[in-house]
């Protein structure tokens, strides 16, 4: 299982909250990396004094926003009438990734955009 986080994992984990810490811990522990993309990194970041966002993203692996993914992350959006670019990557890496689960603070968005991906990618919400 791959679990691929959006921005809401990211500003629990800087909040500190303990059940993303617990469910992080677990998942490196298991030598799961989980993943998370550069524009949700950028969506939450705001300054060096992060120091627990930082320190939670040293344990996963960070994709970018490739060139050859434009069209595919404006065609997920356009087919599922959403506005949000950042959550459409995030389904779009999800669906290359083996046995995705987008972990989500908005799990009927990322549904939405996730009915139009295949392979199907699993929603769950922290």
């Amino acid at each position: 299982m791959t679990a691929i986080y959006d921005s809401g994992v990211l500003v629990a984990a800087d909040r500190a909250s303990r059940k993303t810490w617990a469910d992080h811990r677990v998942r490196l522990e298991l030598g799961l990396v989980p993943v998370t993309t550069a524009p949700v990194v950028a969506q939450v970041s705001r300054s060096s004094r992060q120091v627990q966002l930082h320190r939670f993203l040293r344990g996963c692996e960070i994709v970018g926003f490739e060139p050859a993914q434009a069209n595919t992350v404006g065609a997920l959006v356009a087919a599922s009438s959403s506005v949000d670019v950042v959550d459409a990557h995030v389904i779009a890496v999800a669906s290359q990734m083996p046995e995705p689960t987008v972990v989500t603070s908005d799990p009927d968005d990322m549904a939405q955009l996730a009915d139009y991906v295949t392979p199907s990618v699993a929603i769950r919400s922290i």
